[in-house]
């Protein structure tokens, strides 16, 4: 009996070990998946909207990639009902109508989400792409400020210290970009550096919103993260149609919806669309200093590849705003001590970082915009 009992420790030991190397690579999967979808859209964004000749509607490009989102959603909630339609018609009526005051629950927050994903549009056309990198980073700052306003967080003195490095560092890269902005206007660019900071900046407001907003109302909610993408997905893409109407709607009709798209412009919708999936199913196996450094990758690798593809230029101010802006992501995602009254989950949450206090199926929620991270 005894070697029995051995026998099987020994067993439960190599199979403790191999489910821990198995997550450990699938953290490292994780940070490279986070890291490429960070950067990738951003890059792939400012590319196609700088192109020469006209462009495609950045109105019509947000509503294709919730069309896409809620289709794949659907396809995925009919695989786990293994391919019943009946049940799965029975979920969604269920899930979007009848439960009618929990799906009008996230009509505020589609609206902030949609609003938000063409001002990043407008943001990335025209900020160069290592600015609005950096520049975004500001969304945990108010992250942070409306979890502590609205949930009555508490966050510990090195994330307080991280969101004053944070917003120093932003501001750093704002005063050297000045300059560069002034220089645009008088070789006649048409690029509109304060509309691009303006537009950022409501982006990080409305993100940091609705992120606490997603936690204050759907905290415990059953829905699976399919449902709620799908409830998301319907609103999202009839604010995103009410947008496209209001501000394009006589181009649309006259040069069609899928005007200036290309294979690339393709690939940009694709990552918008999958991408916040993708990463709302990967996020689970990174930790917060993690997606610290996947963030602070992307950074890296934004400015990095900026340089060849759009010739940004890149001196001292900007590497120490950067450099800053680096080192306080990576400060606000290290954990709290157990010890003391500053150790209550931090706002960092609403980032959608992994929780074990929060339904995993919230975490999708707060991948929906654009940017991921």
């Amino acid at each position: 009996m005894g070697a029995g009992t051995h026998n099987q420790a020994s067993g439960e030991n190599t199979a403790s070990r191999g489910q821990s190397e198995v997550n450990k690579k699938l953290k490292y999967i994780s940070l490279a998946v986070l890291v490429v979808q960070n950067a990738s859209l951003i890059l792939s964004i400012r590319y196609v909207r700088t192109l020469p000749g006209e462009h495609f509607f950045a109105t019509s490009a947000v509503v294709m990639a919730e069309i896409l989102k809620v289709s794949t959603c659907l396809v995925l909630i009919l695989i786990q009902k293994r391919f019943s339609v009946k049940d799965t018609a029975l979920l969604l009526l269920d899930a979007i109508v009848f439960q009618y005051k929990d799906t009008l629950k996230l009509a505020i927050p589609s609206l902030i989400y949609t609003l938000q994903n063409n001002l990043q549009y407008i943001a990335i056309s025209n900020l160069p792409a290592a600015t609005f990198q950096v520049t975004y980073q500001l969304k945990i700052l108010t992250t942070a400020l409306f979890s502590v306003l609205m949930l009555r967080k508490s966050l510990s003195r090195i994330q307080w210290i991280s969101l004053l490095l944070l917003f120093t560092g932003v501001g750093i890269v704002q005063v050297q970009q000045d300059q560069k902005k002034e220089a645009s206007v008088l070789d006649g660019s048409d690029q509109n550096y304060v509309a691009g900071l303006i537009a950022v900046v409501i982006s990080c407001l409305s993100s940091g919103f609705a992120g606490v907003y997603f936690e204050k109302i759907l905290k415990g909610s059953s829905a699976s993260v399919w449902v709620r993408n799908v409830q998301l997905g319907i609103f999202g893409t009839l604010l995103g149609l009410l947008g496209l109407w209001w501000n394009d709607g006589a181009a649309v009709a006259e040069r069609g919806f899928l005007f200036g798209y290309t294979d690339l412009v393709w690939c940009v919708i694709f990552n918008q669309a999958f991408g916040g999936l993708l990463v709302a199913v990967v996020v689970k196996y990174a930790d917060n200093i993690l997606k610290g450094f996947a963030t602070s990758f992307s950074i890296i690798i934004s400015t990095v590849l900026s340089i060849y593809l759009f010739g940004f230029h890149v001196d001292l101010v900007f590497t120490v705003g950067a450099g800053l802006v680096i080192g306080a992501v990576y400060m606000y995602s290290l954990p709290k001590t157990a010890s003391g009254p500053l150790s209550s989950p931090s706002s960092l949450a609403s980032l959608a970082s992994p929780r074990t206090n929060r339904d995993p199926a919230m975490e999708a929620f707060l991948e929906k915009s654009v940017l991921s991270s």
